[in-house]
């Protein structure tokens, strides 16, 4: 008996060649089946072209439901990769670098100020805290004057309440004092 032959998995190469016999109204609706099939579709096409008055707000309100649970609504779970898909979710969306810059303080804000008011010594939680206070810090440095102060003002604080967790503080005084020397 012959072995059965099995199809490769589709690709986007795939896709895209089926894409290219639609016509506009045929591409059209394949756009709403998906705008209509996930909410984050919707949430991708509403960054992508600037929909809404807070294109960050959902993204901003998925960290923070990660990173700081509330309780009172049987938050109890913590989730460091669901809020880091936030933030690489919105890269892939527009890839701003000042609301990407915006949403990675945002984040180090969360953590630090939930691991402040509850206690979590959680060393996947802290590495990952730490790690994006790095990557911020790099991608504010590269933003203009106007932007790149309130961004990096807003991670000393960070690096402030990070000195009531241990290594943490000390971990960002190292990254923070390699971004910022000589500057004072």
């Amino acid at each position: 008996m012959g072995k059965r032959q099995s199809k490769p998995e589709p690709k986007w190469t795939d896709v895209k060649a089926k894409l290219a016999s639609f016509d506009r109204v045929e591409l059209l609706s394949l756009v709403q089946d998906l705008y209509a099939a996930y909410k984050d579709n919707q949430t991708f096409l509403h960054t992508r072209f600037g929909l809404g008055e807070d294109v960050l707000g959902t993204y901003k309100e998925t960290i923070k439901r990660w990173l700081w649970p509330d309780i009172f609504r049987r938050q109890d779970t913590t989730s460091v990769a669901k809020a880091k898909q936030a933030v690489a979710d919105y890269k892939k969306a527009v890839g701003d670098p000042i609301g990407l810059a915006e949403l990675m303080v945002f984040f180090c804000e969360q953590g630090v100020g939930f691991c402040n008011d509850v206690g979590n010594d959680d060393e996947v939680y802290l590495g990952s805290l730490v790690r994006m206070f790095g990557q911020a810090l790099k991608l504010a440095k590269t933003l203009p004057d106007s932007s790149q102060g309130g961004l990096i003002n807003r991670l000393d604080r960070v690096r402030g309440i990070g000195h009531n967790l241990g290594y943490v503080g000390e971990d960002m005084d190292i990254i923070f004092a390699k971004y910022t020397e000589g500057e004072e």
